[in-house]
């Protein structure tokens, strides 16, 4: 099946995520977001977007752990996506913090690569 997906010039388009453990990684991006993964042998998933187009990867090695780069997620429910990281198996670097235009927390995945979620303030819910 052809990606008729459009792809925006200059914009974030594919990530790739190492890991150690690509069982686990699978199953934490799973329990913790709901994700889908296209297999493509024993060391790599596709991410697969909820419009269907792949979007990164998690790869078996590379170096895995907190760097300067950080990958925000957004969320419409910030206290419940904390829950479901930790429930997965992550650990909360930094808890619920505010910053100018909304709320975000930091954890570490089992590989120990740490991501950032984000959400608007509660104050000024954005419609779904």
């Amino acid at each position: 099946m052809a990606d008729d997906t459009p792809h925006l010039h200059h914009s974030f388009d594919y990530i790739e995520i190492p890991t150690h453990d690509i069982g686990a990684a699978e199953a934490f991006y799973r329990d913790a977001f709901g994700w889908r993964f296209t297999a493509y042998g024993p060391g790599y998933l596709g991410i697969v977007s909820p419009n269907g187009r792949e979007i990164g990867g998690i790869s078996l090695g590379g170096q895995a752990g907190s760097g300067d780069l950080l990958v925000i997620l957004y969320s419409r429910d910030l206290e419940a996506s904390r829950d479901a990281v930790r429930a997965a198996g992550g650990t909360i670097r930094r808890d619920i913090f505010q910053f100018p235009g909304g709320r975000r927390f930091h954890f570490a995945d089992p590989s120990g690569n740490e991501l950032g979620v984000w959400g608007h303030e509660v104050d000024h819910p954005v419609a779904h």
